[in-house]
């Protein structure tokens, strides 16, 4: 597991992603990019047509020195950064929620965060952010509200042999979220999974038999 390269980082933008594999390029740290084109969220949202990401993938052993050397990077820049930067406007606590919740933001608003806490005198010691990070990341790992809604769907959709009915099943059965530390875990719950096996071996079973009944009945 420790060799499969997973999600690191994602862009809108392919400079920052372009900027952050020089980075890794310059650390000797092995790396995947990706260019993906959405037509369709994951996790059932919608999205634009022309939406595009670029994902950048590293080791999960390589993520902690990764990180370290982007913030190393950020901070030999901060004084670039223009002092009407609205984190100058958050408040303490809000700052401090920038550093324990970093994977949503840019490592250049983490950076920051940090020192205008230190200017401002406030104890953010490295102890204390890093036991509030792992309250975070145990909230992290807590599998999404049961999906009823789309459980039933997955039922109504699959017996027509529908492409969209096998997906929701293999969706629930196999979805998983990339935490900040590399870790992967089950995005739903135990009985959704299993609800969707279900769909999806129903889903299958149904289109190998609508796809042999157009070829057979033709004879």
């Amino acid at each position: 597991m420790q060799n499969t390269l997973l999600q690191f980082r994602k862009f809108d933008d392919p400079a920052l992603a372009e900027n952050l594999i020089a980075l890794l390029v310059a650390n000797n740290i092995p790396y995947q990019s990706e260019e993906n084109k959405l037509s369709f969220d994951p996790s059932f949202g919608a999205v634009s047509e022309t939406s595009t990401e670029y994902v950048v993938k590293i080791a999960p052993a390589d993520f902690e020195r990764a990180n370290e050397i982007i913030i190393a990077h950020e901070e030999e820049t901060l004084d670039e950064i223009d002092k009407d930067h609205y984190l100058h406007q958050f408040t303490d606590k809000e700052l401090t929620d920038v550093l324990i919740k970093a994977e949503e933001w840019s490592l250049a608003d983490v950076v920051l965060a940090g020192r205008l806490l230190k200017e401002r005198g406030v104890a953010a010691d490295a102890e204390t952010i890093n036991n509030l990070k792992q309250q975070h990341l145990a909230e992290l790992r807590k599998p999404a509200e049961p999906q009823t809604t789309w459980i039933i769907m997955g039922y109504i959709l699959a017996p027509f042999g529908g492409v969209l009915g096998v997906f929701i099943g293999w969706h629930l059965m196999n979805h998983k979220n990339i935490l900040p530390n590399g870790e992967y875990v089950y995005g739903y719950i135990e009985r959704d999974r299993k609800h969707g096996r279900i769909i999806f071996i129903i889903g299958v079973i149904f289109i190998v038999l609508i796809t042999l009944f157009r070829i057979f009945g033709r004879q």
